[in-house]
């Protein structure tokens, strides 16, 4: 199978001011374009089998190396998209609020966890919460690394490479973690995963 970069469900400036259509420009556009176009000319010499993403990365994670960089990344980066939205942010609705509740003590304990999480991952990864054997929990990643690969089910993710933030935030990190919980997170996409976990 190849590569293909997905279209952004939303509008390219409906994120903003939290996240800004230049940020996107280069986040989607270029970054994650990038990971593409890479990914394919490895994958022509891979022989990999896999019918659908999530088994490729799979696959390209026992390779390892550049192959799995750019296949990882570009699950990362897609999976990314979907946890956000115009309309998104605050508190959870739907069978996820209740797991938070169940799992972290509360929506403002989790927030508290993911928060630190995104800030303890040191340089380039990313901040999830995913599922693992029925328990939901923060996960940190570095690079192209996804909780997927340790067979566990994503359940949403923020990237904290600076290029996710660095236009709109500068070094704030934390703000920008703040803001994508505060405004942009996509609670009903969680929710479709959880339901799969």
């Amino acid at each position: 199978m190849s590569l293909e970069l997905p279209a952004l469900p939303f509008a390219k400036d409906a994120l903003a001011p939290h996240m800004s259509a230049e940020t996107l420009d280069f986040h989607h556009g270029k970054h994650h374009n990038a990971y593409v176009t890479k990914g394919n000319e490895l994958l022509a010499d891979a022989g990999l089998s896999a019918d659908n993403l999530e088994d490729l990365v799979k696959e390209a994670k026992k390779t390892g190396g550049a192959l799995f960089n750019n296949v990882g990344q570009h699950y990362n980066h897609s999976f990314f998209w979907s946890c956000l939205s115009p309309n998104g942010g605050g508190a959870p609705t739907g069978d996820i609020a209740a797991r938070i509740d169940a799992d972290f003590g509360s929506y403002d304990d989790f927030k508290k966890e993911f928060v630190a999480g995104g800030v303890g991952q040191f340089g380039s990864g990313w901040v999830w919460l995913a599922a693992d054997g029925g328990k939901l929990k923060i996960v940190k990643t570095a690079n192209a690394d996804t909780p997927l690969t340790d067979g566990m089910t994503p359940i949403l993710v923020c990237d904290v490479w600076e290029h996710a933030y660095y236009l709109d935030f500068q070094n704030r990190r934390p703000d920008f973690l703040g803001s994508f919980l505060d405004n942009l997170v996509n609670w009903d996409f969680a929710n479709e995963n959880l339901a799969k976990a």
